[in-house]
């Protein structure tokens, strides 16, 4: 069963008896940042798969949209994707009308991607659904506690991922 659904389920029978997880586990900050992102990973996961896409499709389109368009090598590398794993999710994506790929004119080895009207209105609503999906999780959390959840997080990312640099950290 999953995480989500057994704490749903604790919630609604008030459950005494649910196997809880030991005190060490509970102390450890990694622990409970792997716990709580696989958490969020599934449900987002379940969400997106209802639409017929997946996460990395939602990712790809994200790229997509802050740089207008870029080659094939550029998204894997930008997303850390194997490129034969990326061919096959533009593929999905190329056949639902979303993006559009042609060779780059400058470099006719090259495949350029582009998104398109439907892949922007289509990025509209996975937005949508991630929005849903992270108010949800974040429920119990007020907003300065969301706000402070994110900085924190956003600071780790940047120290241990220098991809996650917003633009306006890049010359900080």
């Amino acid at each position: 069963m999953l995480i989500s659904a057994m704490v749903e389920l604790a919630h609604k029978l008030g459950d005494t008896q649910l196997v809880r997880l030991p005190r060490e586990l509970l102390e450890s900050t990694g622990f409970l940042l792997a716990l709580v992102g696989g958490a969020v990973k599934e449900r987002w996961s379940e969400e997106m798969e209802r639409t017929g896409f997946n996460p990395y499709h939602f990712r790809v389109l994200v790229l997509l949209d802050e740089g207008a368009q870029d080659t094939q090598a550029a998204i894997a590398d930008t997303l850390e994707l194997d490129r034969s794993q990326l061919v096959g999710l533009l593929d999905g994506l190329e056949s639902s009308g979303l993006i559009v790929r042609h060779r780059d004119l400058k470099d006719r080895r090259r495949h350029v991607v582009s998104l398109t009207p439907a892949g922007r209105r289509q990025l509209r609503k996975f937005r949508t659904i991630a929005e849903r999906v992270e108010a949800d999780f974040l429920d119990p959390l007020g907003d300065d506690e969301r706000s402070a959840l994110h900085d924190l997080l956003l600071r780790l990312a940047v120290f241990h991922d220098p991809r996650c640099i917003l633009d306006q950290d890049a010359g900080v």
